[in-house]
């Protein structure tokens, strides 16, 4: 197999991402949380890899004719935002003028966030949170606050959006990676199993939850204001 056809065909697999982007939805459709947030693991876990494929592939030399990070773009947008933010209206977790609020809030500052040129940061962070509403409303349906609280933690994470507030990616961040990597791989482990027990209260996963989620949420903070400040 040639390289252009290994390139082509890391192209084919972040395009699956679509695939189960469109089985969460009909599984969000009929209300089966459980297997929508399963099929969001996988699709989360083919978005955590297809980058490295991309780049040790080359794909944008070797497979020039599709733009990777256009179709990478379309298919997290409905992973990460479209259909997270579906689900927790449609769910009753925030439903009524708090849902609507949270469904505007979130399609639109996402919207503005995913063509956002200055998204990433010289070290491959991200600068302002990332738009990981899937990570979020998982963890709301795995913990079931109250409406308020869920209210709360929407609207300040779509600011920190724009603000300026680094966020590590678990696999392009050097720094720490050594950590952030098994921390992401441990969350997508966690929200694999909460999802397969249907959320039961007493599961333990959702402790592995709040912990590799604070972690991945202030990770970069943490290192910007460690080390960035004094560069």
């Amino acid at each position: 197999m040639n390289i252009h056809s290994r390139a082509l065909l890391v192209h084919l697999f972040t395009a699956t991402g679509a695939i189960f982007a469109m089985l969460a939805m009909l599984a969000a459709a009929e209300e089966r949380w459980d297997m929508m947030f399963l099929w969001l693991v996988v699709a989360f876990f083919v978005d955590g890899i297809d980058g490295p494929l991309a780049r040790k592939y080359n794909v944008k030399t070797n497979a020039p004719e599709f733009d990777g990070v256009l179709l990478d773009l379309i298919i997290d947008y409905l992973t990460y935002v479209f259909i997270p933010a579906f689900a927790l209206f449609q769910s009753g977790l925030m439903d009524g003028w708090s849902g609507w609020v949270m469904i505007i809030i979130v399609t639109f500052a996402s919207a503005m966030y995913f063509c956002d040129t200055r998204m990433k940061t010289k070290d491959n962070s991200f600068w302002g949170f990332p738009g990981c509403w899937n990570m979020l409303v998982l963890v709301l349906f795995a913990l079931s606050p109250p409406w308020w609280v869920s209210l709360v933690l929407v609207t300040v994470l779509a600011v920190t959006m724009f603000a300026p507030l680094k966020f590590v990616h678990p696999v392009r961040t050097e720094r720490w990676r050594a950590v952030t990597l098994p921390m992401a791989l441990a969350w997508t482990f966690f929200a694999g199993w909460a999802a397969w027990v249907d959320f039961h209260p007493q599961s333990w996963a959702h402790w592995g939850l709040v912990i590799t989620s604070l972690y991945l949420m202030f990770a970069g903070v943490a290192q910007q204001y460690l080390y960035d400040r004094k560069a």
